[in-house]
């Protein structure tokens, strides 16, 4: 999964999370649905952790420039 851009993630996610919100998920399905829901979570963290070490990298060039 790590390969997915950040916005299929964020569908996906938000795909599970409607479901189970509009209980269209069975039992058996669930705990594999919310280890899923999870895994994506943490994949849209670290991206945008790694987004914003970027930014700061950029933003960091900037000032030593000036």
């Amino acid at each position: 999964m790590s390969d997915n851009k950040y916005s299929k993630s964020i569908e996906k996610l938000e795909n599970i999370i409607s479901r189970i919100e509009k209980e269209q998920i069975d039992v058996d399905e669930l705990s594999a649905k919310v280890k899923e829901a999870a895994t994506l979570i943490k994949e849209c963290k670290s991206k945008i952790e790694k987004a914003e070490t970027e930014v700061k990298k950029v933003v960091e060039g900037f000032k030593e420039e000036e």
